[in-house]
């Protein structure tokens, strides 16, 4: 059987753990570590095997490469379909949601679009951070990769979900204009947009005077 495993080239507990199975219990799969910013490797446009796995991959997968695995193109999503694409849990946050999730699909051209083969979902607290609600993102899909990966290696029928995606995948664009703040907004309004926005080790929320961008400063993660 042979694999391609796409994931985000970080150093995180979790996505060890979930590269640690695939290289115990595969004996043909291919390790592709994707660093946010940068673009697939041309060599592996062409790339046909059986599975591609996209875990926490930042890059959008061109359609040829989805086409080219025998038996499917499969992403693990944190988010639950009701926030597909780029920010989602920003979006949740600053939504108020009381339930979130991780979902596992079918990768199709269109980003966040293919059929739905699991979910976990979760609640989400008052307290709640988009750092916290992340973590527990992550903590959710790895039990799930482990399930979905391990009927694969059984070649055991993979589950189906009767859900759809709910919207339009976000794009990045919308997460910009989401952290942007305005001296005309409510300070309701200000404090939900900093919330949304505020994720350590990036910049949040900002307002603009004279050209210049200032970015707010959160008390917590």
């Amino acid at each position: 059987m042979q694999i391609l495993f796409i994931g985000k080239d970080r150093d995180d507990y979790f996505f060890e753990l979930a590269k640690a199975f695939m290289r115990q219990h595969f004996t043909d799969v291919e390790m592709l570590l994707a660093t946010p910013g940068s673009k697939l490797p041309d060599e592996y446009k062409n790339w046909k095997g059986d599975y591609l796995i996209s875990y926490l991959c930042p890059w959008i997968i061109p359609a040829e490469l989805i086409n080219n695995s025998k038996f499917g193109a499969i992403n693990f999503h944190p988010g639950p379909p009701e926030y597909p694409g780029s920010g989602c849990t920003n979006f949740a946050i600053y939504h108020g949601v009381e339930e979130y999730g991780v979902t596992c699909h079918y990768m199709a051209p269109k980003v966040d679009s293919g059929k739905i083969i699991a979910i976990r979902r979760f609640p989400v607290l008052e307290s709640d951070t988009v750092w916290s609600v992340t973590q527990r993102c992550y903590a959710f899909m790895l039990p799930l990769f482990f399930e979905i990966m391990t009927s694969i290696r059984l070649g055991q029928p993979l589950p189906e979900s009767d859900e759809k995606w709910s919207r339009e995948a976000y794009r990045m664009k919308e997460f910009q204009k989401l952290k942007k703040i305005t001296a005309d907004m409510e300070e309701k309004e200000i404090q939900r947009r900093i919330r949304a926005a505020t994720y350590p080790g990036y910049e949040g929320a900002f307002i603009e005077v004279a050209g210049s961008r200032f970015f707010f400063k959160a008390d917590k993660h």
